[in-house]
């Protein structure tokens, strides 16, 4: 479902950690929708302007722009180009992250402090700028995860900046009142991406394979398809976390 702010005019998405992964596809899936697709990077434009090459083939428009989530000059900067090029902005999927994984006694701080600087700070500038610019009718996507409920070993870092993202993201949303603007995060669950993968053994994939009634791992078109849905056609659906992990939790 495709909305438009105008009969000629099509809404406008910014998709941080739009290079690649999860990120890239919820991009793409958007441009197909229909939306001017911002694709914001942290540090590899080839990965960037790949992904902007594959919507505009497509039929879509996008453009790539780098930004450090975790730093307000740059992402306000980010946010002045999407409005710059397309004149202002719709939807925000804030899906850049990173995930050091340990158990809690071993991991170094120096991951720790890293990590929350991009998954908690991060959160809270872009979601800064896309609480006081996001058009009306328009929604903010974060990005969870499903273990902050399935509660793994060696994930207690990680989800510990996912919990922050989800209590923003239910704050945010009564903090709208008025604005007509949806704010709702997606929490994905053991999800087929090279992030989710590395490092693990044929042994601990297939364990958290078969941890889903649906005995599969999920795809990024699984989770992009989530992030559709609330992008568009969810106006009802507010200050929610959506776990979309196949029936893990």
């Amino acid at each position: 479902m495709t909305i438009s702010t105008s009969s000629t005019t099509p809404r406008v998405a910014i998709v941080t950690g739009g290079s690649g992964g999860i990120g890239r596809t919820a991009a793409e899936r958007l441009a197909a929708d229909g939306l001017a697709v911002v694709v914001s990077y942290a540090g590899n434009p080839a990965h960037a302007e790949e992904a902007v090459r594959v919507i505009e083939k497509a039929g879509g428009t996008a453009v790539a722009v780098k930004a450090d989530v975790a730093d307000e000059a740059e992402v306000a900067a980010l946010f002045d180009a999407a409005e710059e090029r397309f004149g202002g902005v719709d939807v925000v999927v804030h899906a850049a992250g990173i995930m050091l994984l340990a158990p809690l006694a071993e991991l170094d701080l120096a991951d720790f402090d890293r990590m929350h600087r991009i998954n908690v700070r991060g959160a809270f500038v872009v979601g800064q700028q896309a609480a006081r610019r996001v058009r009306s009718g328009g929604a903010i996507v974060n990005f969870s995860s499903s273990v902050t409920k399935i509660a793994l070993p060696n994930y207690a870092a990680y989800a510990a900046t996912k919990g922050a993202v989800d209590a923003m993201t239910l704050i945010l949303a009564k903090e709208l009142r008025g604005r007509d603007v949806t704010v709702n995060a997606v929490a994905p669950g053991p999800t087929a991406t090279p992030l989710f993968l590395q490092g693990k053994s044929d042994a601990v994939v297939e364990q958290l394979t078969l941890m889903s009634p649906l005995e599969r791992l999920g795809t990024p078109d699984d989770i992009a398809e989530v992030v559709s849905f609330l992008a568009g056609p969810a106006r009802w659906v507010n200050g929610q976390v959506l776990y979309a992990n196949g029936g893990v939790i």
